[in-house]
């Protein structure tokens, strides 16, 4: 398979990927990447597994009437929904602000390198 086999259409010609994966920018942008995404995924699975915990060995707790029939575990199942929504706007926020600007800069970078090498 020649390099020229994984190229998309309209990248550029001749393009060194490793270079561009290798460069500061790039880097920068995996940085924050992770920095938002490791800890959200740690912190959710934590959340979620305490919810499976106590409603596996916490049944006096978890069926706690608040009002009517509404109890604590159903509570505590809605408010799965509620941090998946909460999470997902957190990350479209985090991303509009700290990742698509470098993002577009890594982009504009690779396919006009001209104005790069102008500046």
């Amino acid at each position: 398979m020649s390099p020229t086999d994984t190229d998309l259409p309209g990248d550029p010609p001749d393009m060194d990927w490793e270079q561009v994966q290798e460069s500061a920018e790039f880097r920068q942008l995996r940085h924050r990447l992770r920095t938002f995404v490791f800890p959200m995924t740690a912190l959710f699975l934590i959340w979620y597994l305490l919810y499976v915990l106590l409603a596996d060995y916490a049944h006096g707790f978890m069926s706690t009437k608040i009002a009517g029939n509404f109890t604590v575990g159903l509570l505590f199942g809605l408010l799965q929904f509620v941090s998946t929504f909460l999470i997902t706007w957190l990350y479209v926020r985090y991303a509009n602000r700290r990742l698509d600007p470098l993002s577009k800069r890594i982009r504009d970078d690779i396919e006009n390198p001209a104005a790069k090498e102008s500046e």
